[in-house]
């Protein structure tokens, strides 16, 4: 394995930009309004060849009241715990600030290598000034620019001489489902990955909007290996007025366009919503997988047949999709939690089932047999043949004569009688139709 090394400082004084920098893509999002990260954030970098894992955190802070502060300070502590080298950020334009002393003095407690790191010195006026930070009491530093990539040579030459000799790496399947849990802000998504991995991995708190950035997170318990990526929630476009939400809503389609199944969550409190809606064409739209989750079902004031009217309502609203799986849980609760994973599980063999030629056109021209195409304009459609595309999703071709006569019912026909017939629960079917 590849050793790991964390970015930890203030907040706005460039460990984002730098993260992006390492690992060469704009992953982690930049803004000049402090306080953007807040959750941790990884990816991977390489440098004279030697790969290693780079964590992104929040800005640390000191006696403020903001609710995610404190929460910013602990995923900051997580990091350094997981570190290997510590990459401690200052901003030489600022100077030495209280803050600063606070995280220094936390690394003196931390029994891990560090390297100090005076960012901003884009213009040689700024070197002299940088002599100010060995009153941190850390020993030498070194001068960057993360913006420009100034310096950042001898700070990663420093980085890889304290990190330990690399692990043999683990074999990773390339097969692990990747899974987003995608949904409006405040639904409880990062509770779900935090009730998953029995840790506070990812910030929670009751305002919407917490998470910002797609954390991606491996869970591999009781019989289960999945890749998860909690999204930031996504609102309709008028409501996204700032920059940054913005970035953060193109991480999230991003997150669910590179998955295999999607858990769209919904609030138990709201029902099914119009930006629900959204989010599951969204999800249509892109042949992902889907796993509907209520979530906040201990919040609701049940009868007898509260869950079934309830399951009802929401595939009348989703129609002509109805063939998805639904669980009504509580996260905090963690209820029902074990009964997701295994829909995911069964979402994503869905998605990949392959139906061998000779059975699809054994049942399929039977069905086509007892309900032929109706006649259009006098013509007459007869299908001979049916094949299996091969796509990452559940994809069929009908050839067919006088195949532009085959209209949009039929082909809902035709995708209902495949969904009868074959398991493809929670995925999408495509249905072409082609002249023979």
């Amino acid at each position: 394995m590849s050793g790991v090394v964390a970015i930890v400082g203030r907040p706005n004084v460039g460990k984002s930009t730098l993260f992006n920098r390492l690992i060469e893509n704009r992953r982690a999002i930049i803004d000049s309004q402090s306080g953007v990260t807040r959750d941790r954030n990884y990816g991977e970098g390489v440098w004279n060849g030697r790969e290693f894992t780079v964590i992104d955190t929040g800005g640390v802070t000191v006696k403020s009241e903001d609710v995610f502060e404190e929460e910013i300070r602990k995923q900051v502590v997580l990091a350094i715990n997981e570190a290997d080298v510590v990459i401690f950020m200052v901003d030489v334009r600022c100077g030495v600030t209280d803050i600063d002393a606070s995280v220094a003095e936390m690394l003196r407690k931390v029994d891990k290598p560090y390297v100090l790191v005076v960012n901003k010195v884009d213009d040689g006026k700024y070197m002299y000034d940088a002599a100010e930070f060995y009153s941190l009491g850390l020993g030498d530093y070194f001068t960057i620019s993360s913006a420009s990539g100034s310096g950042t040579g001898d700070m990663l030459d420093a980085v890889m001489a304290k990190l330990p000799p690399d692990k043999p790496k683990e074999e990773i399947d390339e097969e692990i489902p990747r899974v987003a849990v995608v949904g409006r802000p405040n639904v409880g998504k990062s509770s779900f990955i935090n009730a998953l991995i029995g840790d506070d991995q990812h910030i929670v708190t009751d305002i919407a909007g917490t998470t910002r950035d797609s954390i991606g997170t491996r869970f591999n318990k009781f019989g289960y290996d999945y890749y998860f990526t909690d999204t930031a929630g996504l609102r309709k476009k008028e409501k996204v007025s700032e920059d940054l939400e913005f970035y953060s809503v193109l991480r999230a389609i991003r997150s669910l366009e590179e998955s295999d199944v999607c858990v769209l969550m919904l609030d138990a409190t709201n029902g099914i919503e119009a930006q629900d809606m959204n989010i599951l064409h969204l999800i249509v739209k892109n042949n992902k997988g889907v796993v509907i989750c209520v979530n906040k079902w201990d919040l609701v004031e049940k009868t007898t047949n509260t869950s079934r009217e309830y399951e009802e309502l929401i595939r009348k609203k989703i129609a002509p999709f109805t063939d998805v799986p639904i669980i009504f849980t509580s996260v905090l609760e963690k209820q029902r939690i074990q009964k997701i994973l295994e829909k995911i599980r069964e979402v994503y063999e869905n998605r990949k089932r392959r139906i061998p030629t000779s059975r699809l056109n054994e049942v399929m021209l039977d069905v086509i047999a007892r309900y032929t195409p109706p006649m259009v304009k006098g013509k007459t459609v007869k299908i001979k043949y049916v094949s299996q595309l091969p796509t990452p999703y559940p994809a069929f071709v009908f050839f067919a004569s006088n195949s532009k006569y085959v209209r949009d019912p039929y082909k809902r026909y035709l995708e209902n009688q495949l969904r009868k017939n074959f398991n493809f629960c929670g995925s999408t079917v495509r249905v072409y139709v082609r002249d023979k």
